[in-house]
């Protein structure tokens, strides 16, 4: 395998068509580069198509973004089914698919195959390290995660994490690829559960839980005091309600299988309104209602 190099990067693969995905190749298009996305879904394409179309429309409606960038983003754009052939001219790829090893894997063994000896595959999983799908690519040496958050097209921070077997040239050339998409890459230099934003995020939400269940404070004070006096934009059941509680669920599940550790377990008070279908706000409640006059 050749060493990746940065300016070798003019066409992103980008493997998931969900609103991770298509956020992540709108991201890179606005940066320069030519992206492809690729999904099994043509529907899910499509959907991501208008989506983004949308997206710049109203950017450039609000004069957030100029119309010619807009229209060159747009065009720098593809869509597919057929990973095979996507793969063939891609010097970096962000694999965004479904949260299932079998999947990932087998895209993995793909991507491994059929890409140039130079391309780096990256995963943005956020519960599943890289190392899980590296030996399947064939190139554990070229395979990272690089997780971005969302609304990717907004929050700033991708998560690098590097495996045992990643090389210093991958980690280079994925934080470097992060910072030309406008990003900020921060370093994780082994694989652990959860990385570094999901694990604060998750003993915020369990003390959080924790004091709610004591009955030192309702929810309400308890994001209140969030706010105002630790200064986060939100507090910890609002963001939960934000991400969604079926998402806090399957995060916590990922790593209570990972550590096999009681405190990383799912909170029974989220599994509880989940079960009701008590989702957060695209359900319309959660901690909080969200219909008219709601929270």
């Amino acid at each position: 395998m050749s060493s990746p190099d940065i300016e070798a990067i003019e066409r992103i693969l980008v493997v998931g068509a969900g609103t991770m995905g298509r956020q992540i190749a709108m991201s890179a298009a606005l940066a320069g580069y030519t992206a492809t996305v690729q999904d099994i879904n043509a529907d899910m394409l499509a959907a991501a198509g208008a989506d983004l179309g949308t997206w710049a429309a109203t950017r450039v409606g609000k004069g957030k973004l100029d119309s010619d960038a807009a229209s060159q983003a747009l065009s720098r754009l593809s869509y597919t089914t057929n990973l095979q052939e996507a793969a063939g001219s891609a010097d970096f790829v962000i694999e965004a698919a479904t949260e299932r090893l079998d999947i990932k894997k087998e895209i993995f063994a793909t991507l491994g195959s059929y890409t140039p000896a130079h391309a780096v595959l990256a995963s943005n999983s956020s519960t599943l390290g890289s190392s899980k799908v590296a030996e399947a690519s064939g190139r554990a040496e070229q395979v990272c995660n690089m997780h971005f958050f969302n609304p990717a097209l907004v929050m700033k921070c991708v998560e690098v994490v590097r495996h045992d077997l990643t090389s210093d040239a991958t980690v280079a050339v994925t934080l470097e690829l992060a910072r030309r998409l406008g990003k900020q890459p921060v370093l994780i230099n082994h694989e652990i559960p959860g990385f570094v934003a999901n694990r604060l995020m998750g003993a915020i939400q369990r003390e959080a839980l924790a004091l709610a269940d004591a009955g030192a404070a309702t929810i309400e004070d308890i994001d209140t005091t969030a706010r105002t006096a630790l200064g986060h934009p939100m507090g910890p059941f609002e963001l939960m309600d934000l991400v969604g509680l079926d998402v806090i669920t399957f995060i916590a599940e990922a790593t209570y299988a990972e550590t096999s550790d009681p405190a990383d377990a799912p909170h029974p008070r989220v599994q509880a309104l989940e079960a009701t279908g008590r989702l957060g706000r695209k359900s319309g409640s959660g901690f909080y209602d969200y219909g008219q006059g709601g929270h």
